[in-house]
């Protein structure tokens, strides 16, 4: 698709990048690509597409806005509060950038549906706020063959990783299963505002660099990023020969809503301070997922320290049967580790609301936290 003179004038930073110029810009228009959520992490990630030119984009929400939502959701504004995500979301990035087709899908993606909607597209951008819908959308990405971009925020944490068909792990090797609801929306847990922005550009990025084929995208790796901390942290991530989507005998072929499963539980710093107290010999096991040097600046006794990054080949070091408490600087990480335990089969494992950050307002203020 060559560019017209406007097309040129409008993307000129792009063609005057070497990597890209017009031959990337040209793939940009002529690409297809679809966010799943137009939300805190769906709303920078669809605007800097639009922006970049990408020629279609589809946008997928079933619900409306709300008041609450403007905090983090910059797709929208005050007068958009009670309408459809979808095409409040569609009008806002057709004004920005005329030259492309915006497609507004107005449902909620399911196993029913999903194949049907992202048939059409050649990358899937994921910021669901559901878990049972990131399965959907993982399952179906490698079903069809399409490149996945899989994005979370939790309070003041997120993550992100992209599936590549035949090059990679996908969010299921990861994360084998998980139930729904065991990670709290941001309307339960809240969300520091502008989280979600820094990983809905990061997956734009990403997004960019798949279409244009320049850099290196996070294929078999993890992304983490504190903003508390303003760190990011990689951790590798290996293609599971067992995984039931992608691997090498799948049981998943068409996508499926996910079972129900039940298992994790969730207690805040001051409730596990009594237990500890009170418990004696039946206190639970205390496993610390942050790095070596956080854990050596200030950690909770007893506890031992198994970085996330290491714990899928360490989880025998904790038994299946040991209903483990996982703790981090802020609850995220801790998060992802419950995650991954209850996924192998570990028992009843327990997160820390919070992390080591709660702990320090709540029960002790003198332990150093980095």
């Amino acid at each position: 698709m060559s560019l017209s003179a406007a097309e040129r004038e409008r993307y000129q930073r792009h063609l005057a990048l070497a990597e890209i110029g017009a031959a990337g810009q040209e793939k940009l228009k002529a690409a297809r690509v679809i966010v799943v959520g137009a939300g805190g992490l769906g709303s920078p990630a669809a605007l800097y597409l639009a922006a970049a030119g990408c020629g279609t984009l589809g946008l997928v929400d079933c619900d409306r806005v709300e008041l609450s939502n403007l905090q983090r959701q910059i797709l929208f504004d005050s007068s958009s509060v009670t309408r459809p995500k979808a095409e409040a979301g569609r009008e806002r990035l057709a004004s920005l950038n005329p030259d492309i087709r915006v497609v507004a899908h107005a449902l909620e993606l399911t196993a029913a549906n999903v194949a049907t909607v992202l048939q059409d597209y050649d990358v899937v951008l994921d910021g669901s706020d559901r878990l049972a819908t990131r399965y959907v959308v993982n399952d179906a990405c490698v079903i069809l063959g399409k490149a996945l971009v899989s994005a979370a925020v939790h309070r003041f944490e997120g993550q992100l990783m992209t599936y590549v068909p035949g090059e990679g792990p996908c969010y299921r090797c990861m994360f084998p299963q998980v139930p729904d609801g065991t990670v709290g929306s941001c309307a339960q847990t809240g969300v520091l505002g502008v989280l979600p922005g820094v990983l809905g550009t990061l997956q734009a990025t990403e997004a960019l660099k798949l279409i244009t084929g320049i850099g290196e995208p996070l294929i078999g790796r993890l992304l983490t990023y504190d903003a508390l901390a303003m760190a990011f942290d990689e951790f590798r991530v290996a293609r599971r020969s067992d995984c039931a989507v992608c691997g090498t005998a799948p049981s998943i072929t068409a996508p499926r809503d996910p079972p129900p499963v039940v298992g994790l539980r969730r207690v805040d710093a001051g409730a596990l301070h009594e237990l500890l107290r009170t418990a004696g010999a039946s206190a639970p096991r205390l496993v610390d997922v942050r790095e070596p040097q956080e854990f050596t600046a200030g950690h909770l006794a007893g506890a031992v320290n198994i970085p996330l990054g290491q714990l899928p080949r360490r989880l025998a070091e904790i038994g299946p049967a040991s209903a483990p408490v996982f703790i981090c600087r802020s609850g995220g990480r801790s998060l992802a580790a419950c995650q991954i335990a209850l996924a192998a089969g570990v028992a009843a494992p327990t997160n820390l609301e919070g992390g080591m950050l709660a702990w320090a307002a709540q029960v002790d203020p003198s332990i150093p936290v980095l």
